[in-house]
């Protein structure tokens, strides 16, 4: 008798094989086994669009599980700093950075419940996953600058090899990282931001030209390029340096300062200066302000020191999850800056595009008709766009708050005092308080009764405080800028110096101060608080800061091109996804603009909450009453404590709305006759509460003026995305079709878009009007394609919110993969508009003749269909063919050949890229 092969090893032997490799803590262990028990279900599901085998998916589970209870549990233990660590867990489970942070994100959101029940509410701020990974990419733009500019200074200690690989780089080249990440390990608030590190690792490569031997530079100083400052004692180093990187030469000697401090610590040396000193490295230097130690590089000393520093660059903190000192050695394991958060320094998206968002002049017929994108495959992809490093990026925004914001008053200028005193009443003191109050809010520079854990702004030493306080000074002066900016334009437009409408506007205030905070947080590229945390801070939502985007670009001319490309891609993460969340003031403008959904909006919860007043947030930062002001009026901050309408980054909202929307229009919109009745709109009407009736605009009220303005941004920006991912699939021809589904959609079918995003959408319709039109086009080719897109991410097609009714008649939540959104929501509640499209003489002639025939190129009717249901039959001799009768509820569904045509089959093609008609053809061409 032949034996029969073992079965293959459960999941949970594979666990606790790799636990045993890893030598996990038996605790931890035993709690991650019960945890994967709990949560194998979900964990192990592969997603419907996903690549990974299952061998990946497990070891990614394994993964995460164990990084969320050795995190969880550890938390606070006594030996914190034996606690199990994620990269030793990476290791181990043979996984990059890049693939566990984009995985982990997924699995999050499938078991909230699970670990919320086991590790409290706040689980996911103790497992401070977003935060190491924001951690991951800072570290890697700052390793790859120093591989960078080390090999500009100084010559390889082989040759033929890559540039920055380990084996190419002297051991001065690690030597100047472990004192970088020693000096961070000791004093990490020294380095809350990118700006920060490239200080730092500015301020290590000066310390190394200084003291590693001549003979080791890439260049001599006589007609140097890297050396270009001249003194008349020879080479200025430092502001070199500082011309090169665009560094402050105040902070770097700062920065040297500190470094020089440590350097004493670590290896008991003493400074001295190095004008005192004759070496061949100070040659032609002016040694002026120069620091040098005899010992730090000596043949002698050298290898002592290296031993040293790897010990203290090692750390216990919340970064030890990391092992630092890999970024340098292996930067295959470290996420790219290809993968990085979608933001200002992320310029891989065509520039063509940016300037479509930006122009008061484009409408959406020219979006579908104007020339394929650089990157679209239509034109293969021939045009070369220069991208900016996130490093360079920042290093100029830096410069320019540096050069241009800092050097303003730290108070209002005359001019916007006089607007403010000419106010029914003087606002002056208002305005100052609600700065002083909201800005120490989003940077705390004094400790707070409910910050306890490190990742927090909460500043507790004297190194923080410096920091908070600059950032502070610099968003107070760029605010005070801008409202001056607006104030005038007002005015002007107005003819009037009374602004008491808009100056008492608490919204308003808040709006401006968080976007300069934001700007100003997207400039140092902080670790610690990443968009919308400064929302949070300041009581606003997602739809309350669309409204002073457009209006804070168009105010500030000097403005760099980097962060109005930051303030575009926030107005996308807004349209697209964050004002349509539940608890956004979209839907209190909403209930207003469109009663009819006010009972669906009311049925969800979706409404937002009242903002909370300036008392509150003093309360809630744990403010000292005589370290603070005292809050403006009640009364004052009252006059729009609701919301109004939403505008462009980019543009004037000046075009009439048939100009920007109707043009191409099949269906006309729910308001056909609405147009903007001026050129210019006041800021008071955008901010006014929802039911105050429009300044400008008749018997309309705010918030239809809001909404409509609202939703033509969103069809500009879908209009872009449908063109290109047309595009991409070569079905340029289905764009307007695709497009006039998408807006009759969010005019007709709002709901649709509530705790979605208008990529699920767009995909839908795409593959709704591929349906209709026959053409050979699957969801897998679709999601493929659009997973090319800048803006992708893997939530859009595997996380889909659905609404359902449980037993008891409570609503109930779950998110399924696009394909089930498809089937079960969008064709029921769209299938009128895909009718529609099919022409008067009917998509298939042969439909007209028999009602019951079929779509051309899909199998026949079954011959067995009187039968009652029963289980799948073998139907071929010759090949592994099972068939089962279409369930009642399915077939129901399905009646009418019309509607067959709709709908989406989930399995595995039989070929790439092909329908499933053709599927069930070739299936039965096989058959016979």
């Amino acid at each position: 008798m032949e034996r029969q092969p073992p079965p293959p090893p459960a999941v949970e032997t594979h666990f606790a094989d790799l636990c045993k490799e890893l030598e996990v803590d038996e605790g931890v262990a035993s709690e991650a086994a019960a945890l994967l028990e709990e949560g194998k279900g979900v964990f192990l599901t592969s997603p419907s669009f996903g690549s990974k085998s299952p061998e990946d998916v497990e070891r990614l589970c394994f993964a995460f599980v164990l990084y969320c209870v050795a995190k969880l549990k550890g938390k606070g233990m006594k030996q914190e700093s034996s606690r199990f660590r994620l990269w030793k867990i990476l290791e181990g489970c043979k996984l990059k950075y890049n693939d566990f942070f984009k995985e982990s994100q997924q699995l999050l959101s499938k078991i909230d419940h699970v670990l919320r029940g086991r590790y409290g509410t706040d689980w996911e701020d103790q497992l401070e996953l977003k935060q190491l990974q924001s951690l991951v990419n800072l570290l890697a733009d700052a390793s790859r600058f120093y591989c960078k500019a080390f090999n500009e200074l100084f010559l390889s200690a082989s040759t033929g090899q890559e540039p920055g690989s380990t084996k190419s780089n002297p051991e001065y080249f690690c030597f100047g990282w472990l004192i970088f990440l020693a000096l961070r390990s000791k004093s990490p608030e020294l380095f809350k931001d990118l700006v920060s590190c490239i200080h730092g690792l500015v301020a290590i490569l000066a310390i190394l030209l200084i003291h590693v031997p001549a003979k080791f530079r890439s260049f001599t100083i006589e007609g140097s390029s890297h050396l270009i400052k001249q003194t008349v004692r020879g080479v200025d180093l430092l502001a070199s340096l500082c011309h090169n990187y665009h560094t402050s030469e105040d902070r770097l000697r700062e920065m040297m300062g500190k470094f020089h401090k440590a350097i004493e610590e670590f290896f008991s040396m003493k400074a001295v200066r190095a004008s005192e000193c004759k070496t061949e490295t100070l040659d032609k230097i002016d040694t002026d302000g120069l620091i040098y130690f005899r010992d730090l590089l000596d043949k002698e000393c050298f290898h002592s020191n290296f031993e040293k520093l790897e010990k203290l660059s090692s750390t216990t903190s919340w970064e030890g999850e990391l092992d630092l000192k890999r970024f340098l050695i292996n930067n295959d394991n470290i996420i790219s800056a290809g993968n990085s958060s979608r933001d200002f320094t992320n310029l891989s998206c065509p520039k063509r595009v940016f300037e479509t968002l930006a122009s008061p002049t484009k409408t959406i017929k020219n979006m579908l008709t104007v020339p394929s994108s650089p990157s679209s495959p239509a034109n293969g992809g021939s045009v070369k766009v220069v991208q900016m490093t996130p490093v360079t990026s920042a290093m100029t925004t830096a410069k320019w708050l540096r050069e241009v914001i800092s050097l303003l008053p730290e108070k209002p200028s005359s001019k916007l005092e006089k607007f403010l005193s000419s106010c029914d009443t003087d606002l002056t003191s208002d305005v100052t308080k609600r700065v002083s109050i909201i800005l120490e809010a989003i940077f705390p520079t004094k400790p707070s009764g409910h910050w306890s854990g490190s990742m927090g702004l909460n500043c507790t030493n004297a190194f923080d405080i410096p920091w908070a306080q600059a950032r502070k000074m610099e968003a107070s002066k760029l605010y005070y800028r801008v409202l001056e900016a607006i104030c005038r334009a007002e005015s002007l437009n107005t003819n009037v110096n009374n602004l008491t409408p808009l100056l008492s506007n608490e919204r308003f205030h808040r709006c401006l101060i968080a976007c300069s905070a934001e700007l100003v947080l997207a400039t140092h590229k902080t670790v610690i608080m990443m968009f919308p945390a400064v929302l949070e801070s300041t009581g606003l939502t997602a739809f309350d800061l669309s409204k002073i985007i457009e209006n804070f670009v168009r105010h500030e001319e000097s403005l760099p091109r980097e962060l109005k490309r930051h303030l575009n891609s926030l107005e996308e993460q807004l349209l697209e996804s964050m004002a349509w969340e539940k608890g956004s003031s979209l839907y209190n403008s909403l209930v207003v603009a469109r009663p009819s959904l006010a009972s669906e909006i009311n049925r969800l919860g979706l409404l937002a909450e009242s903002m909370p007043s300036l008392d509150d947030i003093v309360a809630r930062q744990n403010f000292h009453a005589e370290d603070l002001p005292a809050t403006p009026s009640k009364k004052r901050a009252a006059y729009s404590d609701e919301n109004g309408d939403s505008r462009s980054p980019k543009r004037l909202c000046i075009e009439p709305r048939s100009t920007l929307v109707d043009q191409i229009s099949q269906t006309p919109p729910a308001k056909q006759s609405y147009t903007l009745k001026a050129k210019w709109r006041p800021l008071q009407s955008t901010f006014a509460s929802p039911t105050v009736s429009n300044p400008v605009g008749g018997n309309e009220k705010c918030a239809e003026v809001g909404v409509h303005i609202f939703f033509s941004k969103i069809l500009k920006l879908a209009a872009i995305r449908i063109r290109n991912l047309c595009e991409r699939l070569r079905h340029v021809e289905q764009t307007e079709r695709v497009y006039n589904i998408f807006k009759q959609i969010l005019d007709q079918q709002t709901t649709l878009f509530f705790n979605r995003h208008i990529d699920q959408l767009i995909l839908c319709s795409l593959y709704g009007v591929a349906k209709v039109s026959q053409l050979t086009l699957t969801f897998k080719e679709i999601v493929n394609n659009y997973k090319r897109e800048q803006q992708c991410i893997p939530e859009v097609f595997r996380s889909v919110f659905v609404v359902n009714t449980n037993h008891n008649g409570g609503l109930g939540s779950r998110h399924v993969d696009i394909i089930v959104f498809y089937n079960e929501v969008f064709v029921p509640a769209i299938k009128p508009f895909l009718v529609a499209l099919i022409p008067s003489g009917g998509a298939h002639p042969d439909n007209k003749k028999n009602p019951n025939s079929q779509i051309p190129g899909s199998p026949k009717s079954p011959p067995f269909s009187n039968l009652p249901d029963m289980s799948p039959k073998k139907v071929s001799s010759s090949h592994n063919v099972y068939i089962s009768p279409l369930r009642q509820t399915k077939k129901d569904a399905l009646l009418s050949p019309s509607s067959r045509s709709f709908y989406a089959c989930i399995g595995e093609s039989t070929h790439a890229y092909q329908s499933p008609s053709e599927d069930l053809a070739a299936i039965n061409n096989c058959l016979n």
